[in-house]
């Protein structure tokens, strides 16, 4: 199988950095579905650049490229140590040319092996089965949406809808609260797969299982058709729409899967995935390794390209709020006169940081002066061209990580403005207040859309803590985020949330008796 690393290798940069077309089908219709004079309108159409761009650029659409998980199919007498052996060579090598992050991390020590090979990882899933080929399928789940998977127990008691019991109807309510508890910190608007049955370790795995499916096909088992159809329908009512700032399109696709289960267990397993949806499936010849087809439609047959999005962008910026802009460092004043609603375009050098430097600062002092800073959640993708670095992909990472350290780091230093996705608690929200400083939210996922506002890498710090991890300080030119929590005790994330609670409630009442 002299082919088989380099098919491997073809699948894991496919995976990475192009859409495939039933997304990019998906994705279109609810760009189509919002007012382009929204909040989520505008999201959705810089989504849109970003996937092109990814695919132009051949860089990764997110720079969180997840932990890869393989799904391999051999026929009887194929053999899988080689196969395991050059699949680990292809991750490592997709690693070093930049079209995966460095994702795995030593669980002890926090050591990032950088090399996304360590102890499960990658994950890789083989089952043989009775046909002459090969059939690999490839997923690549961030983190931010892999933390609101969600696993029910029935029977249970569910904010907003009651008791869910061990039947249909309870099933529907678990669905339904697994869409409401992501809000906008999946980066949606989401798909969801979900396990019916099993225990709690295949539960999971059923529900991940629902991934690989296509987003147009039909759910065979009569029941399940119809749950899929009434979840798509409900859940786009809740209200909390792309990136949780409201709007029409919540949910993009729900696949459900069942299994039997033991009597005293009945377990509900919800495994969610962002917009950027990527996974992608290759059939190879089992003698050769090379590539007979790929087995999604690829994201070249679907554009998503719009006529006029560059004036729909503008129209939504000029009828729903005020442009702002503003040079690094802040001063408080500037942001005391920033409100929910207003688009913030920086320049000037900015510092991204993530978990490991926001404990390290509690304790120790910065590498540089943050006083008027703005911190970017984000663990970004670089490449390093001879003694320079380059970013090549960095969109927001999850903030809510940081809600235990963001108050008392934003007083400690003079931080003056917090870049990331999904919002922030009411701790932040008060040290905001108090202290003068205004929460941005950037598009999740849009990793190619930011990567193009960094002009230049300063320095970086911390580079012990992987490059994920490290502070990297970087000069920024025109990088445009929305406010979504002010200096003046105003959050459009809890506002939302309240919301969608509400419409929740509505779909207390049984529907599958």
């Amino acid at each position: 199988m002299q082919q088989f690393e380099e098919s491997v290798y073809r699948l894991i940069v496919e995976t990475s950095t192009n859409l495939p077309g039933d997304v990019r089908q998906t994705i279109k219709a609810a760009r189509a579905s919002e007012d382009a004079a929204t909040r989520a309108g505008l999201s959705l159409s810089t989504i849109g650049r970003n996937i092109e761009m990814a695919e132009c650029n051949v860089s990764p659409i997110c720079q969180d490229t997840g932990m890869p998980t393989f799904v391999v199919h051999t026929p009887v007498g194929a053999n899988q140590l080689i196969m395991k052996d050059q699949i680990r060579a292809a991750i490592a090598r997709a690693t070093k040319d930049g079209k995966l992050r460095t994702n795995s991390v030593d669980s002890l020590t926090g050591a990032n092996s950088g090399d996304n090979l360590g102890p499960g990882t990658p994950v890789i899933h083989f089952e043989q089965w009775d046909k002459p080929d090969i059939d690999i399928r490839l997923i690549l789940k961030g983190g931010g949406c892999e933390n609101k998977n969600i696993q029910y127990s029935l029977p249970a008691e569910l904010e907003g809808l009651g008791k869910a019991g061990r039947d249909l109807d309870g099933i529907r309510k678990c669905i339904l609260h697994a869409v409401y508890q992501a809000q906008g910190q999946g980066c949606s608007a989401g798909f969801i797969g979900v396990g019916i049955g099993g225990d709690r370790t295949t539960g999971y795995e059923l529900a991940k299982q629902q991934l690989f499916r296509r987003v147009d096909d039909v759910n065979p088992h009569e029941d399940l058709r119809k749950l899929e159809d009434y979840v798509m329908d409900k859940a786009n009512r809740l209200g909390i729409g792309t990136m949780g700032f409201g709007g029409e399109v919540t949910l993009l696709g729900c696949k459900i899967g069942v299994m039997n289960r033991l009597p005293a267990s009945f377990f509900v397993s919800v495994a969610y995935n962002c917009w950027a949806y990527r996974r992608q499936g290759v059939l190879l010849n089992a003698q050769t390794g090379d590539l007979k087809a790929w087995l999604y439609p690829e994201g070249t047959e679907v554009s998503m390209a719009e006529e006029q999005g560059a004036a729909a962008a503008a129209d939504a910026q000029q009828s729903e709020r005020r442009e702002v802009r503003l040079t690094m460092p802040l001063t408080e004043e500037q942001v005391r006169d920033l409100r929910v609603g207003d688009i913030v375009i920086l320049s000037g050098e900015m510092h991204t940081g993530r978990d490991a430097l926001h404990k390290h600062l509690m304790d120790h002092d910065s590498p540089v002066d943050l006083n008027g800073a703005v911190i970017y959640h984000c663990g970004p993708v670089m490449m390093k061209d001879g003694d320079t670095w380059q970013v090549k992909a960095a969109g927001p990472t999850t903030s809510i990580r940081e809600e235990p350290y963001q108050g008392d780091i934003l007083k400690k230093f003079g931080i003056r403005a917090v870049i990331g996705k999904g919002g922030m608690g009411a701790k932040t929200l008060a040290a905001l207040q108090e202290h003068g400083a205004v929460y941005l939210n950037a598009i999740g996922g849009a990793a190619q859309y930011y990567a193009e506002c960094f002009t230049h890498v300063n320095s970086v710090d911390f580079m012990e803590f992987g490059i994920p991890e490290a502070m990297w300080h970087l000069q920024t030119r025109d990088f445009a985020a929305i406010v979504t929590m002010d200096a003046h005790g105003n959050s459009l994330h809890a506002e939302v949330e309240r919301d969608s609670k509400a419409k929740l409630a509505q779909f207390k009442d049984p529907v599958f008796a």
